[in-house]
């Protein structure tokens, strides 16, 4: 196992569905940070050939797969939120996979700290034992539903059940050490990441200094 001492500075990045988490990961990427985004490694393992397939395929049957053999997003989101225990038989499967993913990349990053972008890190009770700092992407819950139902083909009740399964705004803001607000432009959400950026840099070049 490797030592505690040799793991890098990773900031868990999270925020709920709509916050522009995803926009926030791009541009400490684009400052420097190592990102490892839980997303980017669920669809990986859910493309056609995927390590996960062959067990949700099982799980599940071919109703919830594409032609190529991949997940069928939207057969599975919709078998999801009307059973509880579909939910978690299907996050049985892939989290493990995640965590041992992301895992092996935060400790093989040679950036100065990691970004772990998690949709639902806060929800996972134990995102404390993987990160040292917590920063929150935030914006009004009315702005998340504009913004998704603008990206995708979902109805404002479909967003807002995707929102009432992840933790409340409320509880994102008590857990973080840092927030961002992300409800205006992309330059204001950029000036917020660079100030950041150069706080866990610091942080990062100072053990202890947190």
């Amino acid at each position: 196992m490797q030592p505690v001492s040799a793991r890098p500075f990773i900031v868990g990045l999270t925020g709920g569905i709509g916050s522009g988490k995803s926009a926030a990961a791009d541009i400490f990427g684009e400052l420097g940070a190592a990102i490892v985004d839980t997303d980017r490694i669920a669809h990986l393992l859910t493309a056609s050939g995927g390590a996960a397939m062959a067990a949700i395929s099982a799980a599940f049957g071919d109703g919830v797969l594409t032609e190529e053999g991949a997940l069928n997003r939207p057969a599975m989101r919709a078998l999801a939120f009307e059973s509880p225990d579909a939910r978690k038989r299907l996050e049985g499967i892939l989290h493990p996979m995640i965590r041992q993913e992301s895992e092996r990349q935060c400790l093989s990053a040679s950036a100065p700290y990691v970004i772990l972008a998690v949709p639902l890190l806060i929800e996972s009770g134990t995102y404390r034992e993987r990160v040292q700092r917590l920063c929150v992407v935030d914006c009004p819950e009315a702005v998340q539903v504009a913004r998704v139902m603008q990206r995708s083909a979902l109805d404002e009740a479909q967003v807002r059940a995707i929102m009432a399964a992840q933790a409340s705004r409320a509880e994102r803001l008590a857990a973080a050490d840092d927030v961002v607000d992300n409800a205006g432009s992309l330059d204001a959400l950029r000036a917020q990441v660079t100030g950041l950026h150069s706080r866990y840099l610091a942080f990062a070049a100072t053990p202890g200094a947190l």
